[in-house]
């Protein structure tokens, strides 16, 4: 019996996708949920698994515009798949070595190892999320030698990027473009006659388009004013260094800043609920509930997951929550739930080194809160210049509907929370 793989419907207002690669072979035996093939729609990048385990037979190949429901390919279920999956499979130094038969003429042949020089093998890879274990096994890394930053100790792409940047480095193939996804080679170079100079083209992909055109009427339909201030990162600081083993020990996540600013958001859009508002046509619409956006960059561009009922969770829930948003984004599993529904977004361009930036409004919301890097500078205090860490931060909001009076007695609320986080716990 043949089994359609069809192209899976993902949000009432997405009609057609990308096929950006397929993960299989045509003519593999695969397994029921093994990866077959990413999409990737103007919202979200998803990898989609088997339903059945038989021989593939693929039908659309990549880089094709299709639309919700078309049959990609057939699995037909009468060729099985081998009870042991290659992802379970382990490598040896025995098949790594090439037999004395192959050394190339007129060298002497390499003696054996000792047991001690002995390749270590590999640990099973089945543990691992499907984007991680690809990665392993095209990199020829040991699971083993990677520290892993996830919950409980897991591995991520990003922890096995770092493990090959620290290894020695060798002579690489040119790589893809940046985002891209294309062999160099094969994304046309156009000349100019006179100068000699090349550029390259190439479409934009879905999403890319997509988050042009809504930061572009963002700017377009909104009164868009940005005010800052700054905020001495001391106490939370210290807070931090105090309980973060603790933290990460009770909770298995360890604990940031973003959980900071959360809470602090959140105890700010209570006192000034127009900034939790949009406005609708004539009328300005009040939102009773706080779902926070926390804006994460991916490869394919920057993605909004939405913290659902944040007041409602502690600092662990708040860091498990972005953890796990992390972790769909690595493995292409982000729905386009988590991206709905938002009334306030934080964005923390810190973590790339940002000093002061005007973040965007993420329309139809009226305000987002843009965080950058802690710098050591000298402030005065009591009438005496110190050393403090030091952060600036942007508020950016709809003028049309939040007046500078709330603005700035909202971005200083925060400031209040985030230097004396007891008065989070207290609620006062």
């Amino acid at each position: 019996m043949a089994v359609e793989v069809k192209i899976p419907s993902v949000g009432e207002s997405v009609s057609e996708a990308v096929l950006v690669q397929w993960l299989q072979n045509d003519g593999d035996v695969v397994n029921k949920d093994t990866p077959l093939f990413v999409i990737e729609t103007d919202k979200i990048t998803l990898e989609i698994t088997a339903d059945a385990g038989g021989r593939l037979k693929i039908k659309v190949p990549e880089g094709e515009t299709v639309s919700i429901g078309t049959v990609v390919a057939m699995i037909d279920e009468k060729e099985h798949a081998p009870v042991e999956s290659v992802d379970d499979q382990t490598v040896t130094a025995e098949e790594e070595e090439p037999s004395p038969a192959q050394d190339p003429p007129g060298e002497e042949p390499i003696p054996p190892k000792s047991p001690s020089q002995e390749t270590p093998v590999m640990k099973p890879l089945a543990d691992l999320a499907p984007s991680v274990r690809r990665l392993v096994k095209e990199k020829r890394v040991d699971p083993a030698d990677v520290t892993g930053s996830g919950p409980g100790g897991r591995i991520t792409k990003a922890d096995v990027m770092l493990h090959l940047e620290s290894l020695p480095r060798q002579d690489a193939p040119a790589s893809p473009l940046p985002g891209s996804g294309k062999d160099p080679a094969a994304v046309p170079v156009q000349a100019n006659a006179k100068s000699g100079e090349s550029v390259t083209r190439e479409p934009m992909t879905p999403i890319r388009r997509r988050i042009s055109q809504h930061l572009l009427a963002a700017k377009q339909n909104t009164a868009m004013l940005t005010t800052f201030n700054e905020i001495d990162m001391s106490r939370a600081m210290d807070l931090r260094k105090a309980y973060k083993e603790s933290f990460q020990k009770k909770h298995g996540v360890s604990l940031g800043y973003m959980s900071f600013f959360t809470k602090a958001c959140i105890t700010a859009l209570k006192e000034f609920p127009l900034v939790n508002a949009f406005i609708d046509g004539e009328d300005i619409v009040y939102h009773h509930y706080y779902h926070i956006g926390v804006a994460i960059g991916s490869g394919k561009g920057l993605v909004v997951p939405v913290i659902r009922n944040a007041d409602r969770l502690g600092f662990a829930g708040i860091e498990q929550a972005i953890v796990d948003f992390v972790g769909k984004i690595e493995t292409n599993r982000l729905n386009l739930g988590d991206l709905e529904g938002g009334t306030f977004t934080i964005s923390n361009g810190g973590v790339y080194g940002s000093l002061l930036s005007t973040p965007i409004l993420n329309a139809p919301q009226s305000g987002i809160l843009g965080m950058h890097k802690i710098e050591k500078r000298p402030v005065v205090v009591d009438d005496a210049i110190v050393i403090r860490p030091m952060m600036y931060v942007a508020l950016s909001y709809d003028h049309r509907i939040v007046d500078g009076r709330e603005a700035v007695g909202f971005l200083k609320r925060i400031k209040t929370c985030v230097e004396n986080p007891e008065q989070m716990f207290l609620e006062v």
